[in-house]
């Protein structure tokens, strides 16, 4: 057994049918060029037929003997595999359109929380010999750079190596892995005597944040500095999902251009791409559009479950029309808020996470999200993904895609990951809140080209 942290068990405790709080990664995967018609029917019965489950995907929420507070995770080696792994096929033409249909659809689904807390979907039929993989896990699970290493562990950069379904893989605990023998009270205790001791430094840094955001000319964002806009209003159930694609160099290239760093130049094409669609909408607001950005703080070395991210809040300045003013201004306000997370000691970082989410997760717990001002606009998180081309039972992997979650007053989320020389975006909104939300995707492509020519 496996007490959760704080910040964890608090994606539990806002999960609700119209904010199901998990996310998923989408692979697209090419054919081996030999591969016999029947490929994907044997690499679904080989699938089926692995019953060896390792942690998380074995993990299983067990009632708290403190009423829900401090929920726990169990051991559940006896999983029913044909709820949690299903084959399915796109309708013909098999398209980027039917593809998106479909998974929109599969990320509105709320997750059975009696059961381990996972999903993975094989789908064949898409256009060019090419097949997929969609799979969810919930937040309080895994965060996104957790995911993509346990991504890189079920596949290989050998293209002969064995299929191994991702759940007879899972993550490399090594000795950080619990033996599960130490008592409840004995489990909480330290982790409270522990998040308690960091709490002076994590409030200091978080008033500073407040004053450095309301000084005139400091770049830097407080949180709740944000305009009222159509992307923070209430939500329904129903997903849209859209992606794009992008060569690294040409992101490098840009980030060069004008001094800043990919991520800059990321956050630069999101803002292009939302004040256009945003004033075609008549819809923009007169005061710069805020992001929260997720910020890994997990070691190098650290595969542990849950969650090990912080957060910055950047300004993305859509209330400059020049791209180029608008990407410094972005530039300014990424490196200052950096600046202010990187002064905090590490023992400080999990309390200043929550001191800093608190009243956001308030929110939603209080179902205020969407009535209350928004603390940020929109979250965009960059994750970084495999270096080296992977396969899986032969099948070469050609994309992959994060699909993410949205929440009450957060209807929008960009999340793209990198995979060998290319950055993959995903798009994940609400249906009934962004209508046509294949265009914000293709305005980001007509941003990326307008920084090319003012920077690259």
């Amino acid at each position: 057994m496996k007490r959760l942290k704080p910040m964890d068990a608090a994606w539990l405790y806002v999960d609700t049918a119209n904010t199901p709080m998990h996310v998923a990664g989408l692979q697209i995967f090419s054919l081996p060029e030999d591969a016999p018609e029947d490929f994907l029917r044997k690499l679904s019965e080989e699938a089926r037929a692995s019953r060896s489950f390792a942690p998380p995907w074995n993990l299983r929420l067990k009632p708290s003997p403190l009423r829900g507070v401090l929920p726990a995770w169990e051991r559940d080696d006896d999983l029913d595999i044909d709820y949690h792994f299903r084959h399915s096929a796109l309708p013909a033409p098999g398209g980027e359109r039917e593809l998106g249909v479909l998974i929109s659809r599969l990320h509105s689904h709320p997750m059975d929380v009696s059961r381990p807390l996972w999903e993975c979907h094989l789908i064949e039929g898409l256009e060019g010999g090419r097949f997929a993989l969609y799979t969810k896990m919930h937040h309080a699970l895994v965060d996104g750079v957790g995911g993509m290493r346990m991504v890189q562990r079920a596949m290989s950069t050998d293209p002969s190596a064995p299929f191994r379904p991702p759940w007879s893989v899972g993550a490399d605990y090594g000795k950080k892995r619990d033996t599960g023998t130490a008592s409840s009270a004995a489990l909480a205790t330290p982790s409270l005597r522990g998040f308690a001791s960091g709490i002076p430094s994590a409030t200091r840094a978080l008033v500073n944040s407040y004053r450095a955001g309301s000084s005139d000319g400091d770049p830097q964002v407080a949180p709740f500095d944000a305009p009222r806009s159509v992307l923070n209003k209430r939500i329904s159930a129903q997903r849209r999902f859209a992606t794009q694609q992008y060569d690294m160099r040409r992101l490098k290239k840009v980030a060069e251009g004008c001094g800043g760093t990919i991520n800059d130049v990321v956050l630069a094409i999101c803002a292009g791409s939302l004040r256009r669609y945003l004033k075609e909408a008549n819809q923009l607001p007169r005061r710069s559009l805020t992001a929260g950005i997720p910020v890994s703080i997990r070691p190098q070395d650290d595969v542990a479950v849950g969650t090990a991210i912080s957060f910055i809040i950047s300004s993305l300045a859509t209330d400059i029309a020049d791209p180029r003013k608008r990407l410094e201004a972005i530039v300014a306000s990424t490196d200052r808020a950096k600046k202010h997370l990187q002064a905090l000691p590490k023992e400080a970082l999990d309390q200043y996470t929550m001191l800093l989410m608190g009243p956001y997760i308030w929110q939603l717990l209080m179902h205020l999200g969407g009535r209350t001002p928004p603390m940020f606009n929109l979250a965009i998180s960059n994750v970084p993904g495999p270096k080296e081309t992977l396969y899986i039972g032969g099948a070469r992997l050609e994309a992959m895609y994060p699909v993410s979650l949205v929440s009450h007053g957060q209807g929008l989320n960009i999340t793209c990951v990198s995979y060998v020389d290319t950055l993959n975006f995903g798009f994940t909104g609400c249906r009934d809140t962004l209508p046509s939300m294949q265009r914000l995707a293709v305005y980001t492509s007509e941003a990326l080209d307008e920084l090319e020519r003012l920077c690259g």
